[in-house]
């Protein structure tokens, strides 16, 4: 998601983009081109740590119960980079109207998908070892 754009909409030849790092402006005219970028930390911040929240989340695997804690909190960090982008798109010139959905807005409900499917497989194994006591 650092990548790629949330947002994105075109006024008077510039395209606005919001990224998770920040709105950023590009200046497409006659006399050139050019690049502004209004970084924010807080979406930031919340995006690199629940990508690592996600991967530290793969050596909890001899405690479920913190795994799928941490797994959880990465999905309510992931929810909350999708609601300050919401907001932020508030600071598009012309409000929300024309505003486009780019190729990385789809990728934090993937996030959460797969987080999902996580928490899914971890208490798949948990019943494997409750079937595993009861047979001894």
């Amino acid at each position: 998601m650092l990548f790629l754009p949330l947002l994105t909409k075109n006024v008077n030849d510039t395209e606005y983009s919001i990224y998770t790092n920040g709105l950023q402006q590009q200046l497409k005219g006659v006399s050139g081109s050019g690049v502004k970028i209004e970084l924010t930390i807080i979406p930031l911040a919340l995006n690199i740590a629940a990508a690592v929240f996600c991967f530290a989340s793969i050596f909890f695997f001899k405690n479920r119960g913190l795994q799928k804690r941490v797994i959880m909190v990465a999905i309510l960090m992931v929810i909350a980079i999708a609601v300050l982008c919401g907001i932020q798109s508030q600071q598009f010139p012309g409000g929300t109207e024309g505003i486009s959905a780019a190729g990385g807005s789809f990728l934090p409900l993937l996030a959460i998908l797969f987080s999902l499917l996580a928490i899914g497989g971890i208490r798949k194994d948990e019943l494997l070892l409750k079937s595993a006591d009861r047979l001894r």
